[in-house]
């Protein structure tokens, strides 16, 4: 599995983000790409600590969502239209060079943390390993990168 900790994925990301432009378009969903760049910063916010969601999730929801949580970073595809959380839909209309000069903010930051391992706990999943972590947010990003055909 990839991992936004690899240096060569890092900047394999970068490149796929450079190639999207402001009339790209998605397969499916409802995101538009500077919406989607938007819903890309949110779980690195998450990730980074920056973003301390409240999300009101019950004992035994939370324990359900730990059944998934390998889904989150395993070498299996996510499935197109995915269900999101409500915190992380953007409906608002944005810039697209702005939100993507904020996503590649964002990832550069997260990749420079390769070597870190005081992450805070994920509001819906609990604790992740820095390995776990690398590997989630590039499957995220990949997601939508393949959503958007780059």
């Amino acid at each position: 599995m990839e991992s936004l900790f690899n240096s060569e994925t890092h900047q394999d990301i970068l490149k796929r983000l450079n190639n999207l432009n402001e009339n790209s378009t998605a397969l499916w969903g409802k995101m538009n790409i500077g919406q989607m760049f938007k819903h890309c910063q949110l779980p690195i916010k998450v990730a980074l600590g920056e973003n301390n969601m409240e999300m009101k999730v019950g004992f035994i929801k939370k324990q359900i969502f730990k059944l998934f949580k390998p889904m989150m970073y395993s070498d299996k595809p996510w499935k197109h239209n995915m269900q999101t959380a409500k915190e992380f839909i953007i409906t608002e209309p944005l810039v697209f060079e702005s939100e993507r000069t904020n996503l590649v903010t964002l990832i550069n930051e997260f990749a420079s943390k390769k070597d870190h391992t005081n992450w805070p706990e994920h509001p819906v999943f609990g604790y992740f390993t820095t390995e776990q972590r690398g590997k989630m947010q590039y499957k995220h990003i990949d997601h939508h990168l393949r959503q958007f055909g780059a």
